[in-house]
């Protein structure tokens, strides 16, 4: 393939998967900035990655793991800690406020729950939160299907245990 038909190839694949990038920069970054930058790293990285892009395999699911691992390794490198600044801006995977007092209090409640995780059990609920199958969560985290089960229902049992307090 020509360089030329590669590029038109990476650029139409992440204009139609875009959501992917921002909604991973959206779960970690703190500040707009940072989710900017998170989210040309992503690009960056799915880049220089390509080559080795199956297209036999769901691009989507590629995409996720790549994008999540480039933004779990900026977390850990540097020092994002407990909690984001930023959850607001996810809206769009966890659901926006509509206007409800209950409604968004739960959500707000649920973005709060989401903040406390670590960033591979945050991964993990943006994952799910997107109807992902415990088998693409599993490919896309690198984990068994029953440690994305067992993740998940522990996660479910954490969140009722907040909620009820």
């Amino acid at each position: 393939m020509s360089g030329s038909a590669r590029h038109d190839d990476f650029v139409a694949l992440i204009t139609a998967h875009a959501g992917v990038v921002r909604k991973v920069a959206a779960m970690y970054g703190r500040r707009a900035e940072d989710r900017r930058d998170l989210e040309q790293d992503i690009v960056a990285q799915l880049w220089k990655a390509f080559p080795a892009y199956d297209a036999a395999r769901a691009f989507a699911t590629w995409a996720y793991r790549i994008a999540l691992n480039v933004a779990i390794s900026a977390v850990r490198s540097e020092g994002w800690r407990d909690g984001l600044d930023a959850l607001d801006a996810a809206g769009d995977v966890i659901g926006d406020d509509g206007g409800e007092p209950e409604r968004d209090e739960a959500l707000a409640r649920l973005r709060g729950f989401i903040a406390g995780l670590d960033p591979l059990n945050r991964a993990l609920m943006l994952l799910y939160l997107e109807d992902r199958s415990y088998r693409e969560i599993a490919e896309i985290l690198g984990i068994s299907e029953t440690n994305v089960a067992t993740k998940i229902n522990r996660a479910k049992h954490k969140l009722r245990a907040q909620l009820e307090h």
